[in-house]
């Protein structure tokens, strides 16, 4: 097989993940051996110790793999992946959670898929066979699939889902799709996959299960379903 010259760009916002990002970066080694790659943790002035333990795992793996690109506060996802990319220094770049709900070893698979598709996002699915939820009740994974068949009617992306965070950006593809980005929080990553349809690029899947996360608590509130509305509403009008 022919040798991956490409380097990826890993980031990973945080938020009070102290007891997940350890684990997570052990992983990301453990599955991404022969594929050059650093992770940039965009921590958003956790108050749990989040931002020592990443301090501690340059140590172990050096600050050339592991780089710490710290903000004051909390200052929401999308300028996350802005603070991020500035400092990305890969060809590629993955987004993805912290909390272990995306595991690394789906990894290779999307490096893969890219590889064999010329793709310029691969993104993971839920819901396609392979795919799927664990953790969830009944409820979260109906409000889930509901939210995201409507947008699949309204908005017509061509990818199955809309509001999954794990992907991998070809780095310029990313660059663009996000500075024409303008939602916040819960939205955010379907406003990005769908104006990176509506601009023609060349969108790949690959199946993974979506754990809820280990340790923690989850950061969306009661609103994120009327946060979603206006967002479906907004990209209506505006793609």
């Amino acid at each position: 097989m022919e040798i991956n010259k490409n380097k990826y760009s890993i980031i990973v916002p945080t938020y009070n993940e102290r007891l997940n990002i350890a684990l997570l970066v052990y992983l990301v080694f453990k599955h991404l051996r022969d594929v050059d790659f650093e992770i940039i943790v965009v921590d958003d002035g956790s108050p749990d110790g989040t931002q020592e333990v990443v301090k501690q795992l340059q140590q172990v793996y050096g600050e050339d793999r592991i780089l710490l690109r710290a903000r004051p506060r909390k200052l929401g996802l999308g300028t996350a992946y802005v603070h991020g990319l500035k400092h990305a220094s890969g060809n590629f770049v993955v987004i993805m959670d912290a909390d272990l709900s995306h595991h690394p070893k789906y990894l290779p698979s999307f490096i893969r898929k890219q590889l064999e598709t010329g793709a310029s996002i691969v993104t993971g699915t839920r819901y396609v066979k392979g795919g799927g939820v664990h953790g969830w009740n009944l409820m979260r994974k109906l409000t889930s699939r509901g939210a995201n068949v409507l947008a699949q009617t309204l908005l017509w992306p061509g990818v199955s889902d809309l509001t999954g965070s794990f992907r991998l950006y070809r780095k310029s593809v990313l660059e663009d799709v996000i500075s024409s980005c303008v939602s916040k929080g819960y939205v955010f990553q379907m406003e990005m996959i769908v104006r990176a349809s509506r601009k023609r690029y060349h969108i790949e899947e690959v199946p993974i299960t979506f754990v809820d996360r280990v340790y923690g608590s989850s950061k969306l509130g009661g609103s994120e379903i009327v946060e979603y509305l206006k967002g479906l509403a907004y990209l209506l009008v505006t793609t």
